[in-house]
């Protein structure tokens, strides 16, 4: 079955197609990716702009052309935070819906976990034991933990790399004082609720997913994409915590130019180093092994088991 999978994320939309079956690893067709960066297309009131809203049904209105010419059978979608904040949110998929005629599906926090958490599991399989996921947004950092394909625990934080900063990098590098301010809350939300992770135990796999973490791992020395989904990459606490003082010191021109950041997301490196150091240090963890697998496949491989489940 050929599926498309539509993701209207804070950073980026992005459509996905899979040759996809029950019981079988979803197979990457064709894809196709903006940099829509909803998250910074806010107004001074947390609606989204109508440049914001004019770039995403656009983008929607191209994904939609894209996936009939590949031959999908159904497109799902979903859009994360940036959506799910916005004080416009329902207005604005309305308007997508009646110039596309697409229904995107808003995803709670909670559900962005869960159906991440899906993919981790299924990416390492039971002998992997109990695993602590976390995930690096555009708007948002969702955290899961448990020893079954269900999490025990699993919630979202505002503290995606694009909110981050556009609220505190946009003038340019904080001074020490703020940044040290920055830090500091960052650690006291990611520490807030840590506890609930933990409680089921000490996890036995700790996983990291999405952009930003591969980016950071490659910057501290994990393999290039060009080796394969199948390589073992891993991003070291010591070589994120020597990284974090030079990305700070670094201008955006400087930082996209190193090993596996973006242009587009140069700019969210440092906010999200930040966020990836404090999980490391709050959940005393000395590595997070990156999964290729996140979000995206998480729905997949969910809507596949809801329809097997049906059929």
């Amino acid at each position: 079955m050929r599926l498309g999978v539509l993701d209207i994320g804070s950073n980026t939309g992005h459509l996905l197609v899979v040759d996809a079956y029950r019981g079988a690893a979803p197979l990457p067709a064709s894809s196709a990716k903006e940099p829509l960066r909803l998250a910074e297309h806010l107004a001074d009131d947390g609606t989204i702009t109508t440049a914001g809203v004019d770039a995403l049904t656009a983008f929607v209105a191209r994904a939609l052309e894209l996936a009939e010419d590949k031959g999908c059978q159904q497109v799902f979608s979903f859009a994360t935070s940036a959506i799910r904040e916005a004080g416009n949110g329902e207005e604005v998929l309305a308007h997508v819906q009646d110039r596309t005629g697409l229904e995107v599906v808003v995803l709670p926090g909670e559900d962005e976990a869960r159906l991440t958490f899906l993919a981790v599991r299924r990416w390492f399989g039971w002998s992997s034991g109990r695993l602590a996921v976390f995930d690096i947004g555009g708007g948002s950092l969702e955290v899961a933990g448990g020893d079954s394909e269900v999490p025990d625990v699993a919630w979202s934080l505002p503290l995606g790399a694009g909110r981050l900063a556009r609220r505190h990098f946009a003038a340019g590098r904080p001074d020490d004082d703020a940044l040290r301010q920055l830090r500091r809350r960052i650690r006291a939300e990611v520490a807030e609720d840590a506890g609930s992770l933990l409680r089921g135990g000490v996890p036995d796999h700790a996983v990291a997913t999405s952009k930003t973490f591969r980016s950071l791992a490659r910057i501290c020395g994990a393999a290039p994409s060009s080796e394969g989904l199948f390589v073992r990459r891993v991003l070291p606490a010591d070589e994120l915590r020597d990284w974090v003082p030079k990305l700070v010191a670094m201008d955006v021109r400087e930082t996209a130019e190193l090993p596996g950041v973006s242009a587009s997301r140069a700019h969210q490196v440092v906010a999200g180093a930040l966020v990836a150091e404090a999980v490391m240090d709050v959940f005393d963890l000395p590595e997070l092994e990156i999964c290729p697998w996140a979000l995206r496949e998480g729905v997949i491989l969910d809507r596949l088991d809801t329809l097997g489940s049906a059929g």
